[in-house]
Parts: structure tokens; sequence; C-alpha cells
């Protein structure tokens, strides 16, 4: 198969975006017979139609929504491309992309990153983070779209290098008249007696508390499924039901919503994240830096004041 064209595949996307090859033409100051052509050239090169063409416009077939999903990813990593070119135009020396769990965004990490870039010395080092959940992350760090990653430390790192990062503690947050409330530490055992607030079932967490839930003989009763700890803790603050989320998270906004973080006492509840590369000697200097960095705010600990991210300000 011959190589595939970013300006073809743009123009692809664009059509079945706009399901009308005129509109994409319009946008991309192109003719629509030019982008037909260009079309035809594209099937012919993957070995099957990609349009199904009806009276109110076209649509992708089967083969096409296949194609349709890596066009975007490879568009999306050309964009990247450019972008971290024009940071080094602009002068940045270095350019670090880093992968990210949706944990370790809603914990330190994002106050580590503002202190490494606030050191003399660091300020032509751009770092461009994407945040998502375990299981993507993983994929992503394996298949190369970037060097660097901050996980969960139980997920699937077979094959790569891992240095130690922060940890912290899932706890049960309960509206302040629950019946676990006024305990210092509980049990998972013990919330399964009540009503949970659930995050999607994809979710590193969700994924630990049901196999956790399955080892005692037991099912965890949802009464609400949200995909954000900002949806959780509003969801236990309408006492809803109870939420299972990292004490770090919650804890530093419970007074002012009027909820309880209880810390869970099983051994389990305490996770450990983890820098991920598939190899640290191949990173760039402003990289090592940065893997450098993180590992000495993980020492030190350095947990207090933490700056609460703006998608858990309520």
């Amino acid at each position: 198969m011959r190589d595939l064209d970013l300006t073809t595949l743009r123009l692809f996307v664009a059509v079945c975006e706009t399901q009308n090859i005129a509109r994409a033409g319009e946008q991309h100051h192109i003719v629509a017979s030019a982008i037909s052509k260009r079309l035809a050239q594209l099937e012919e090169t993957v070995g099957a139609p990609l349009l199904d063409r009806r009276r109110r416009g076209v649509v992708p077939t089967a083969a096409g929504e296949i194609v349709l999903t890596h066009a975007r990813a490879m568009l999306a990593a050309a964009d990247r491309v450019a972008r971290d070119m024009v940071d080094y135009g602009t002068g940045i020396r270095g350019q670090v992309r880093l992968l990210a769990t949706v944990s370790s965004m809603a914990e330190s990490l994002p106050d580590d990153i503002a202190a490494f870039l606030q050191i003399p010395g660091h300020q032509d080092i751009g770092i461009t983070i994407e945040e998502s959940l375990s299981i993507d992350v993983v994929r992503s760090l394996r298949e190369g779209s970037a060097p660097l990653a901050i996980c969960w430390d139980a997920a699937d790192l077979e094959g790569f290098q891992t240095r130690p990062y922060r940890t912290d503690r899932l706890a049960a947050i309960v509206h302040a008249s629950h019946a676990l409330a006024r305990a210092d530490l509980c049990d998972f055992a013990q919330t399964l007696e009540y009503r949970h607030i659930g995050m999607p079932a994809q979710t590193a967490v969700q994924t630990m508390l049901n196999r956790h839930a399955a080892i005692l003989g037991r099912r965890i009763d949802y009464r609400a499924v949200v995909s954000t700890f900002d949806a959780a803790l509003r969801c236990v603050r309408a006492d809803l039901g109870l939420a299972i989320i990292p004490l770090e998270i919650a804890e530093p906004v419970a007074q002012a919503l009027g909820i309880r973080a209880v810390p869970l006492r099983d051994e389990w509840a305490r996770r450990r994240f983890a820098i991920c590369s598939r190899d640290f000697d191949t990173l760039s200097p402003a990289g090592k830096l940065l893997v450098d960095f993180l590992q000495d705010r993980a020492r030190a600990g350095d947990d207090t004041d933490a700056v609460l991210p703006d998608n858990l300000r309520i």
C-alpha cells in the first residue's frame, strides 16, 4: 500500500464531518472535483470504498470509519509536531511531552510541573501534558506516541522502565450525616452496605473497587455513575451516596462542602504512582531533568498547601 497523504486524509476527515464534499472544499479552499479525485485515490490505496453517497450527503462506510479514526490520530500527531517546532523556533530549547493519569493530574502533578518551570534555567523548557485514563496512557506509551508518562504502578507496565513518584490513599467520601462520617478509618467492606457514586468502569480506581468487591463476594450498589471527581463530590454533597476517591483530592474541599473523607483501612487502598518510559536513557536533556525533579519532589513528600485544580473547584 502506498504511503498515506496527510492532505488527503485532512480532506477526508472534513468530508466526513461536514457530510458534504462541496462544503469541505469551501473550508479548505479547494474545488469539489479535486477532493473527489483525492478521495478516489485514497480508496484505491486502502482497497475499499470509504464513503456512502446518499441523497442528503455522504457518510463513511464501515471501512471509512476505520480510516477516519486513524486519520484523526495521524493528523493530531502531525499537528503536535508542528506545535513543537513552533515552540522550538521561538526559543524553547527543550520540549517534553508527558502523558498523565486523571488522578495524578487532580493531585500533585500540576504543582510539581509548575515548581519545575519556576527554577532558573528551566524557562526555555516547554511541557505538554496530556491527561487520560491509565489504560490509554499505557497504550500510548507502548505505541511510542510520547516518551514519558505518570501512571498508577498497578497498571500493565511490563517492558517499561519505571521510577517511583508519589502515593495516595483511597477514602470513602461521605455526607456529614452519613453513618460512617464519625469514623477515623473504615474498611472497604463496610462501604458496601451503602449506595455508591461510581466512576466509569474503565477507570483504574473503579476497576480495582469492582475487583475487590468480587473478592468479597459482593457487588457495589451504584446510585449514580459520573465521569469526574468534581461530579462525584457534588453527588456526595447532595447525599446521593458515598464515593471512593483519593483522599488527596477530597480532603482540601471536604470542610467547605460539608462532607467527610474517611480513609480506607485496606492495604490495597494505598496507591503508588510511577514515572514510566520505554527507555530513560533516550529522553531529551529536558526530559531527564524533569524526571529527576519529579523523583526529588516525591522523596521530599512535598504535599502541603497544594493548589486545587480548576476542574475540582466547586
